[in-house]
């Protein structure tokens, strides 16, 4: 007998009607152990183990929907496919209900039978043969393009269809892939962060060049539903990468339709700067000027930084001549239970023009896996990160806020102030005291580092930074470097590797999502 034969059990009160089906399974590579029964099929996989079952519904004596409940309770995870003469919904509903892979309806002919059974035991190794295939016809097209004209518009196009492929990939388990696509991202970053260098100072001066960047949030995409009178549920979820809401776009689907466009974060890349940027409309350097009260610079307390939002967002939208017939509220949620108020609230929220709200769950977990090792345990790679941020998700507040806000006539807006980049390399930064902590920026007078590594911005009003003094610098970290001081240079190269950060250039941390929802 052959050893590699993928095992079927098949239950028929008419089995030896099938001898024909059993020699075609035999030569597709297939070893068919026949049985008349579903008292003797539940006996065989007691005692021994099938790759599938091939199960007849109308048998007599024990039925198949009551051999199958049997199968189940022996082995939950075996493959049945269920045959049946009986073309009725409630049946077929009942026998998808109890957890059968396939349904077949008699009569069947072998390459039905072969086809059914090829589709549940192989389609890991299909799709995985097949996803190869694509995307290295993928990746060169991608290469394809950096050699020609890019624009903001051409690294979006690229960010999402990599961030497709990490997820599909990913679902497949297929190292040798994923290997493949995390080199290619490698290469991306370096290109992308030579495109920023370029481009981004043209951006802070025209409007027309630039894509829609963080102070461009609420004029295009909040501000138009505001003026036809919709009410706006608009809500920042800190630190979600594009793959993060990909993830939650697939369990909201059932409950708005969704309109998906992006924006690209401001420099640096970090909530003090994006997220005021956000709900002012305005750049940094502006905002010192027009708020120097409420503003600190970024070597100061940074849990301060963003206290001002709600006026930040009144005075904007007030700015642009729009008139709310109430006054908006603002809403931060830093804990289940502030999230759980959200969602009692809802109704009684239901006249409310404007509410702004902030998740910071996801930026709680980038860091908490910087400190924890039992984080760090559960999501060790990108891959189980983005499965950990999923799970919150699906057990989160905003899930429920977010169905609740489904059974309403609101307009939800929901985006995010920043990415992050898993940091691997450490670059040597040098710079005096007063120089910020940050891993990923660096604010400070005389900074050095080498080029390769990082964008030294010496002119902060060319990049619409605040100038705190004649010698302030600012610097940003490319690809996945992060800084660390020459002094104790190994052990602070051992404590960050390998941690979540944000602040500086990547196609993870400027290029973000922003879905327009609205129920369905």
């Amino acid at each position: 007998m052959e050893t590699n034969k993928r095992k079927i059990l098949w239950a028929d009160d008419e089995i030896d009607l099938l001898r024909p089906h059993h020699l075609f399974l035999d030569d597709k590579g297939y070893e068919v152990t026949p049985v008349s029964n579903g008292r003797d099929a539940i006996a065989l996989i007691a005692k021994e183990p099938f790759d599938i079952v091939l199960l007849d519904e109308t048998m007599p004596g024990l039925d198949g929907l009551s051999t199958l409940e049997q199968i189940k309770e022996l082995d939950p995870n075996i493959p049945v496919v269920m045959i049946t003469k009986n073309e009725e919904e409630h049946l077929m509903n009942e026998a998808i209900g109890r957890r059968i892979d396939d349904y077949l309806t008699k009569p069947v002919n072998p390459s039905q039978i072969f086809m059914a059974c090829k589709r549940i035991l192989d389609s890991r190794q299909i799709r995985q043969s097949q996803a190869g295939q694509s995307y290295v016809s993928k990746a060169n097209q991608i290469r394809a393009r950096l050699t020609g004209e890019v624009t903001w518009q051409t690294w979006i196009d690229i960010h999402r269809e990599l961030c497709e492929w990490d997820i599909e990939i990913g679902r497949l388990g297929d190292v040798g892939l994923q290997q493949m696509i995390e080199g290619q991202r490698r290469e991306c970053n370096i290109e992308f962060a030579r495109f920023i260098e370029r481009s981004y100072p043209t951006w802070i001066g025209s409007e027309e060049e630039s894509p829609p960047l963080s102070v461009d949030v609420v004029p295009e995409f909040v501000a138009p539903y505001l003026e036809q009178g919709r009410q706006v549920f608009f809500i920042i979820v800190d630190c979600m990468r594009l793959d993060h809401w990909m993830m939650m776009e697939a369990m909201l689907a059932e409950y708005f339709s969704i309109r998906r466009s992006y924006h690209y974060s401001i420099l640096p890349t970090a909530t003090p700067y994006a997220r005021n940027a956000i709900f002012s409309g305005l750049f940094p350097a502006e905002i010192a000027k027009k708020y120097g009260d409420l503003w600190k610079d970024a070597g100061s307390d940074e849990t301060s930084l963003n206290r001002s939002e709600p006026k930040y967002i009144d005075d904007q939208i007030r700015d642009m001549g729009i008139e709310l017939k109430t006054a908006s509220q603002y809403v931060k949620v830093l804990e289940a239970k502030e999230g759980q108020k959200l969602t009692r609230k809802i109704s009684s929220l239901a006249k409310t023009d404007l509410v702004s709200v902030v998740y910071n769950f996801v930026d709680i977990l980038v860091h908490g896996r910087s400190q924890s090792r039992l984080i760090k345990e559960i999501a060790p790679d990108e891959k189980a990160f983005r499965s950990l941020v999923e799970s919150w998700f699906a057990h989160s507040t905003l899930f429920e806020t977010l169905k609740q806000l489904a059974r309403t006539q609101a307009v939800v807006v929901l985006t995010t102030d920043h990415g992050a980049v898993r940091g691997n390399r450490a670059a040597t930064v040098y710079g005096d005291k007063q120089t910020s902590t940050n891993l990923r920026y660096k604010v400070g007078n005389h900074l050095r580092c080498d080029a390769k590594e990082a964008l030294l911005v010496r002119d902060p009003e060319s990049f619409g930074l605040p100038r705190s003094g004649l010698g302030t610098n600012f610097m940003f970290a490319k690809e996945d470097y992060y800084f660390i001081y020459p002094t104790n240079f190994n052990e602070y190269q051992r404590q960050y590797r390998d941690s979540f950060q944000h602040g500086g250039i990547s196609l993870d941390e400027m290029i973000l999502p922003i879905a327009i929802m609205e129920p369905r």
